[in-house]
């Protein structure tokens, strides 16, 4: 099956509004392209980036979502306040929000039903650290993570997500998988899903993040389970994101 390539950049807390303005504007020069291209920046520039990219290729995404609905919780965004925004698509479960802010796979699950009751996407990231990867947990972690979304929302709404695998250790450190690596665990992802079903795991979208550049997106592009990036700091850098872009195509 021929899965369409997602190339999305997390800005993650970085920005400014005259900085997003000439990201953006950047962005905009780039030629079409096969893959969806998707951009998430924080919360007070949604409205900003959702201006100045009306009309044109590129998608918006949120970081993050409340597992509520509405109601008193200060400093939290919900659902319809992201649809308010034209945002199709919002990251749930991205390591950061696990490790630092203690977000449990329940948690989590819950966001993504909260999500996709409301028409969101989910991209929902999940990863090992290198500790578990050094103790060879990479598919413990990868399946315990995804398997309490199963449960919480069932197999078939993953044919409404997006699936990002990325290695803890491999976030902001400059380190990578290496293609062959990247392959394997997604390959593994979708075999688990095969396991609850078989259709839905060849139509999910499986994106690898972690120091994702233009000099490695290319050959990772190339395996035939790796449906695209999630990509941190080299988003930030409108020719080096539309490099990775290119290689999508």
């Amino acid at each position: 099956m021929i899965r369409q390539k997602i190339v999305a950049g997390n800005w993650k807390m970085n920005g400014t509004k005259e900085s997003i303005m000439t990201l953006v504007n950047g962005l905009l020069e780039m030629d079409g392209s096969d893959a969806e291209i998707v951009i998430a920046p924080s919360f007070p520039y949604l409205s900003q980036v959702n201006d100045l990219v009306d009309g044109s290729c590129l998608v918006l995404a949120a970081q993050n979502i409340s597992d509520e609905v509405k109601g008193a919780y200060t400093g939290e965004v919900s659902a319809s306040m992201l649809g308010d925004f034209g945002v199709k698509y919002v990251l749930i479960g991205h390591s950061e929000r696990r490790s630092i802010y203690r977000e449990t796979d329940d948690v989590i699950a819950t966001k993504v039903k909260v999500a996709l009751e409301f028409g969101l996407t989910p991209m929902l990231c999940i990863g090992e650290t290198l500790e578990e990867r050094e103790s060879n947990q990479t598919l413990l972690v990868c399946e315990r993570q995804i398997q309490a979304v199963i449960a919480e929302v069932g197999i078939k709404e993953f044919e409404k997500m997006v699936i990002a695998y990325e290695p803890v250790w491999a976030i902001g450190t400059g380190l990578s998988a290496s293609a062959e690596q990247a392959q394997e665990v997604h390959c593994s992802i979708r075999a688990f899903l095969a396991k609850s079903s078989e259709s839905v795991a060849q139509k999910v979208q499986i994106l690898y993040g972690g120091s994702v550049k233009a000099s490695t997106s290319s050959a990772l592009f190339q395996m035939p389970d790796v449906d695209g990036a999630l990509v941190g700091g080299a988003s930030l850098d409108a020719k080096e994101f539309i490099e990775i872009v290119k290689t999508a195509s």
